[in-house]
């Protein structure tokens, strides 16, 4: 299985979140300039596209890059606390399908002051007439930084889905 992850603003893949990965499969994970490349969902569509990706996962800035990247792709896609409603930095979004012919599943933390999830849930009750299966789950006490635990976790549930 080849997994494309798609890091937050200024962020990257840690080596213990890489290693749960790569349990599942060969993790491809790019150094994304959110900042200065406003079309960076293009960019990785054409720079992944030809790589058979079977799933993206992403987180905040990512989740919001890997949202509509697996519907252009037409994969399954986990994404944590996307930063679907608001973005600190521009970013030109594609025309995509209305759905990625799959589910696209989303852990967000209702501490999050970055990404406000209240936001997150009324851009999704926006676009609910598109057509997209979106699981959601939804954690009281998990704010902005995805613990290994909570990643662990919701990765294999993920995962379950598909092996």
């Amino acid at each position: 299985m080849n997994i494309l992850y798609l890091h937050g603003l200024n962020g990257s893949l840690k080596p213990k979140k890489r290693n749960i990965l790569e349990a599942y499969g060969t993790v491809f994970a790019p150094s994304i300039d959110y900042q200065n490349n406003p079309n960076a969902i293009l960019w990785l569509y054409d720079s992944y596209k030809n790589k058979d990706i079977d799933i993206v996962i992403g987180s905040s800035m990512g989740g919001f890059a890997g949202f509509h990247l697996s519907k252009l792709m037409q994969i399954p896609a986990l994404l944590f606390n996307p930063a679907l409603a608001a973005r600190s930095v521009e970013q030109q979004t594609p025309n995509t399908p209305s759905n990625n012919g799959s589910t696209i599943s989303m852990v967000l933390g209702a501490k999050d002051t970055v990404i406000d999830p209240k936001g997150t849930l009324h851009y999704i009750g926006e676009h609910l007439n598109a057509g997209q299966p979106i699981d959601i789950k939804i954690h009281p006490y998990l704010e902005h930084r995805i613990p290994v635990a909570v990643f662990e976790e919701a990765v294999d549930l993920f995962m379950k889905r598909f092996i």
